[in-house]
Parts: C-alpha cells; sequence; structure tokens
C-alpha cells in the first residue's frame, strides 16, 4: 500500500487498530498521540508507515498487516492506498454496510442525542462502476489525468478508475496525456442515455471527444433530466433511483397531497413525484439549477418553481396546507430559517435526505425536540468503497406533542436577579418575573458544588411552579468555589471582604445551573455550566472602593464579572454568562428539548454573548456556510 515515495525518515510504527474516524480513517493510539491510519481495519495489528505529522494527529499507511481480520479482502484497484478517493476497498462490502449503518447510529447519539430505530443499510447492487461523475486534476508535465493525495498533497495518476462508469474510463484513456491546457476537468456521464459532459472547452485538435458541453442528460424512472455543468445530480444513477422510490413510498401518496420538494436543484423529487400528487412546489437558490428544473418540468402542470432561498419561502408559504416537505440539502445541513418554518408550522410529514450523519443528527435534534417524532432512518449505500453514507429519515408530526409544547411557551422566571432579566431579554424571549422564595443559607465544606447548584435551581423552579397555572418555570442557581469551599452571597461589608481577599490573583470555579420545569405535567430538565475564574491582583483599596459601591451584596462571590469599574478578573476559561448568572448555551439547550426557540433575528449585542462559542451556536451567530454537495 505504501506509494513508493521517499519517507525513510519517519518511522513504521507497529500499532493495534481500534476504530474508525470519521474521514474513514482506521484509528490507533501510539505514545498518547492519535494515529489516521489509512488501509487499517478495527481489531488488527499492523505496521504503518508514518506519512506525515499534523499538529493534532499523525497520518499513516499500513505497509504490512501482522494480524488480519477477518473482514480483510484484496483491494480490487491497483491503485488503492496510493490516490485515497477510496477509503474501503480492503474491507469486505457486507462489513462496509455495517459500518456506515454504527456511523449514522453513532452521529444521532454524540451529537443529536437522540436514539432512533436505524434500518440495516440498503447495498448498492454496482460496488463498482457506479460513479457518473467524475472531477480529476491534471498534472502540470505531460497534461496526464489523476487524483491527489489526502496527506502527501501530490499529484497521483491514473489509468482508470474503478469506481467510474466504463464510459468514463475509457474517456480517461482518449484523454490521457492531451489536456495539459487546463489544472482540473470534469467529465459527466448519463448512465441510462449515454450522454456526457466534459468540462472545460479543451482546443487540442488531438482531443476526439467533444467538450465545453453546457449541460448532459440522465434518465430516473423513465424521466428523463437536463443537469447543466454546475447543478448538483446524485453520481450514483442506480442508487438514485432506489432513493426516489423509497421517498415516494414514505410520502404515501395518493393524488390528494401538495408537497413541497425543498433544496429541489433541478426538482428531481419534483418530477418523480409529481403524477402522484396534486401539486408540487419545488424550491432551489441556484440559478443554473432553476434554469434545468424550467426545462426538466415544462410537460408537467402541477408542478410550481420558485427561486428563493428555502428558509424564505417556506416562511412564506408556512401558513399554507402543506401534506409533506422533503428535504435534500447540502452537506451543511438545513439553516436555522428552514428549522424554524418547520417548527412554526409543522407539516403532517418530512422526509429528510442527507449525506453527512453530523448535520443531520444536528437537525433531526431541533425538529425532535419539536412536535415530530421520527418514524425510521433508512440508510443507503451511494457510495461503495468508500466512508460516506446517504440516509432518508421520515418524521411524522405528532399532535399530542404540538399541543403540549404549545402549552409550555409560556414562560416565567424563577429569579428577581437583573442579571438574568437581562440576559433573557436579550435572547428576545417574552417571559413573566417571579422571585422564588427559597432560602440559600450557608453549606458546609467539601459539599459538591454542582449538586448544590442544581438542587437550588430544582428548588426555585418547583417554588414558583407551585403557585404557577400553566407554562415553563426557569429555575438558576450560581454557586462559586474555591479549594472546597462554596461562597454564597455575602450577609455584609466584613463577609464581601473576607470573600473578596480570599479570590484575589487565584484561580476559582463558578457553576450555574439551570432547571426547566414544565408545570402541567411535572416534567423538568437540569444542566449546568463550568467556568474556570482567574482574578486579578487587585489592592485594598480596590476591594474598599468596590464595597462601599454596594455591587458585591447580591452576588455568589461578592463580585460581578461585569463591573468595569473594579473589574476583578484577569481571564477566564469557559463561558462569559455562566460567570453572569446565567449561560445561554446550556439555556437554550434546555428551552430548546421543551420546544421554545428564540424567534427573532438575534443581533450579537447581547453583553458577553460573542465571548462563548456554544453562546454563539446556540444563538443562531455561528451559521454553516456554502452549499457544497456530494
Amino acid at each position: 500500500m505504501n506509494s513508493q515515495d521517499d519517507v525513510k525518515e519517519l518511522p513504521i510504527l507497529k500499532l493495534y487498530i481500534d476504530g474508525f474516524g470519521r474521514q474513514g480513517e482506521a484509528i490507533a493510539n501510539f505514545e498518547g498521540k492519535t494515529i489516521f491510519v489509512f488501509g487499517g481495519i478495527p481489531g488488527e495489528t499492523v505496521l504503518a508507515q508514518v506519512i506525515a505529522e499534523r499538529r493534532s494527529y499523525t497520518a499513516a499507511e499500513v505497509v504490512e498487516v501482522l494480524v488480519p481480520s477477518d473482514k480483510r479482502v484484496s483491494a480490487p484497484c491497483k491503485f488503492f492506498g496510493r490516490c485515497t478517493g477510496c477509503q474501503w476497498q480492503h474491507i469486505s462490502y457486507d462489513t462496509q454496510l455495517e459500518i456506515k449503518r454504527d456511523i449514522l447510529i453513532d452521529a444521532l447519539l454524540r451529537i443529536g442525542g437522540i436514539e432512533p430505530l436505524v434500518l440495516p443499510t440498503l447495498g448498492s447492487a454496482q460496488q463498482l462502476g457506479y460513479r457518473n461523475h467524475a472531477r480529476f486534476t491534471v498534472s502540470k508535465e505531460g497534461g496526464r489525468l489523476g487524483y491527489v493525495h489526502k496527506e502527501r498533497r501530490k499529484h497521483v495518476e491514473i489509468e482508470n478508475c474503478l469506481l467510474m462508469a466504463p464510459w468514463i474510463n475509457e474517456a480517461i484513456e482518449l484523454l490521457q496525456g492531451k489536456v495539459s491546457e487546463t489544472t482540473q476537468l470534469s467529465l459527466r456521464y448519463g448512465m441510462n442515455t449515454g450522454s456526457y459532459l466534459l468540462q472545460p472547452t479543451f482546443q487540442n485538435p488531438d482531443i476526439s471527444l467533444k467538450s465545453g458541453q453546457k449541460y448532459y442528460e440522465e434518465i430516473l424512472l423513465s424521466k428523463r433530466f437536463q443537469v447543466s455543468s454546475p447543478s448538483f445530480f446524485q453520481v450514483n444513477s442506480l442508487q438514485a433511483e432506489h432513493i426516489a422510490r423509497l421517498v415516494i413510498d414514505e410520502l404515501e401518496l395518493d393524488g390528494t397531497q401538495t408537497i413541497v420538494d425543498a433544496y429541489a436543484g433541478v426538482s428531481t423529487f419534483a418530477v418523480l413525484i409529481a403524477d402522484q400528487a396534486k401539486k408540487v412546489i419545488a424550491v432551489e437558490e441556484s440559478a443554473s439549477a432553476l434554469i434545468d428544473a424550467t426545462v426538466n418540468t415544462k410537460d408537467i402542470s402541477n408542478v410550481e418553481i420558485f427561486q428563493a432561498k428555502t428558509e424564505e419561502l417556506l416562511s412564506s408559504i408556512a401558513g399554507n396546507e402543506i401534506d409533506a416537505v422533503i428535504l435534500d440539502p447540502p452537506r451543511s445541513g438545513c439553516m436555522q430559517g428552514t428549522l424554524d418554518a418547520l417548527l412554526d408550522f409543522p407539516p403532517p410529514k418530512i422526509v429528510y435526505i442527507s449525506c453527512e450523519p453530523e448535520t443531520l443528527a444536528r437537525d433531526l435534534s431541533i425538529l425532535t425536540a419539536g412536535p415530530f417524532k421520527i418514524k425510521n432512518v433508512q440508510p443507503i449505500d451511494m457510495f461503495p468503497q468508500t466512508h460516506h453514507v446517504e440516509s432518508i429519515t421520515t418524521l411524522i408530526r405528532d399532535n399530542d406533542r404540538l399541543n403540549l409544547i404549545n402549552a409550555r411557551q409560556s414562560l416565567t422566571l424563577a429569579s428577581g436577579s437583573p442579571r438574568r432579566i437581562e440576559i433573557l431579554q436579550g435572547l428576545g424571549l417574552e417571559f413573566d418575573v417571579k422571585t422564588s422564595t427559597v432560602e440559600e443559607p450557608s453549606v458546609p465544606d467539601g459539599t459538591n458544588p454542582i449538586e448544590l447548584a442544581k438542587n437550588r435551581a430544582y428548588e426555585k423552579a418547583i417554588s414558583v411552579g407551585s403557585n404557577t397555572f400553566e407554562g415553563t418555570v426557569l429555575g438558576a442557581d450560581t454557586v462559586v468555589e474555591i479549594d472546597g469551599r462554596i461562597l454564597g452571597k455575602p450577609s455584609d461589608s466584613e463577609q464581601a471582604r473576607e470573600m473578596l481577599n480570599l479570590l484575589r490573583d487565584k484561580e476559582h470555579r463558578v457553576i450555574t445551573a439551570v432547571c426547566a420545569y414544565d408545570v402541567s405535567v411535572g416534567e423538568f430538565l437540569i444542566s449546568h455550566k463550568t467556568s474556570i475564574v482567574h482574578m486579578r491582583k487587585y489592592s485594598d483599596e480596590d476591594i474598599e472602593t468596590y464595597i462601599a459601591s454596594g455591587d458585591p451584596m447580591d452576588k455568589a462571590g461578592a463580585y460581578a464579572i461585569q463591573n468595569h469599574y473594579f473589574a476583578p478578573v484577569e481571564k477566564i476559561n469557559g463561558c462569559y454568562l455562566n460567570i453572569v448568572g446565567l449561560p445561554v448555551c446550556t439555556t437554550l439547550n434546555l428551552l430548546q428539548r421543551f420546544g421554545i426557540r428564540i424567534k427573532n433575528d438575534l443581533q450579537s449585542s447581547l453583553l458577553g454573548l460573542t465571548r462563548c462559542p456554544e453562546c454563539k451556536k446556540a444563538v443562531g451567530l455561528q451559521q454553516p456556510s456554502g452549499r457544497k454537495r456530494r
């Protein structure tokens, strides 16, 4: 598997493979370092040549298998391990399907916190020769086609690619050594039509293939599609038909439904379901894809096409009678606006086609926190011999949960803290304020600060909830802990002085626990956040001036991080708003799980919000960018 490059200066390691990484590489550990091992299988012992050392990992490739897995097979391609385009040719196909299901299950639990029914992966009848689309790099000298090695970043010339349709391999032979006028080229081929597209336009008269076509055509389920050069289309035509049949089955069409085809592309799904639906609304942002979609639907009267961002159009039509929504977003998943529209006006059914398990898990966690439940998740192998996995998830609107969520929207804050009120107001949430009657007595040294904060947050929520008829009560409690001692709110100036002296020029922990309590059904959720705070070496005069201001008296640990005059904190590690008294990241996670969301376009003006990456992410200030497809 070694490409014979000169890597003698880097060591060969004896490694035990104990798992897979997110890009399909086998993983081993060596002297505390993570090693990504191309060509390994979990359970194997191998000798691996180190080929690159990065900041966070080391890359290696197998040169000898000492203890092989019974899942190992001989890779059919002589370029396997040299071009790195495939990751799993050395693994039996049945095992590949099992691993892809496991990857999906892991992402759903690890990122989404959900454990839906994940069905066995549906395999591809073609494990080789299935790709209808190829992108090649061209060598600077000789105009030779190939790929770029993932780690070495060097051009690897190939004679053919076993994943590609036979016609594409024939085209490689015709183009090899004749395309030096470009650095990259793209070939797209209609497996069911023989139509093709070769870009860019070549001037070399020795090239017998026509080039520069603006589009090619493909047929799926007897429907003809025009696909322009920049437009997305599935690379596996046979499995694309399989996906279409599955989507049609999940929609249970009987000719009476109105369906939204979101992220419609060239209107593939819209065309394929049109004769079984009353109306299809296709939504696509790309101008080139819209040109194709217009051609593809020109003879179909019940398809209406909109050029718009999915999140914007869904919001505008959400009040209409929509029976189901098909989601087929790019790898980055759905934008928050799309999810918000689906939660504000939930359709009876969503069929979500995903090519990225991690963004799928993120989106499903949001949708299932709302009124949707997952019927099942069906992985399907669109990309044999690689780690990529496609899936189809069917979500059904749960009307009982919808009613429960609607009842939870009335929010009460069980605290009179000006800081917590200001934070919630900054999030655009509407809420009432009721002060809890829970006492906060001194506690003995050695008390578990996390459990203390969680218990108090729960008690505050329950206390206010007992006098509230409906909705959600939010309780919170913040404690300061240093060297096993818990500092509450000072009872007088002397105690404030003692606390500030104790904290001076030292590191301590701030823990805030948050409890969301559903008054109607008695359900509650509790979580907490911990931040590490290092105080500056302030003077005795600073302490006295601060105490004289009166500010320390209602604050755990006798200080406020946001006080610009005293400015007691030198540095922090963790959530800034947690130290203020209400971590937005934790709070919104709990509220979201109760179906309560931010509904306005939040700006980053909320004090301290941008100081915590998790808080920024929770409020949507860090959105995934780009529309990269498979």
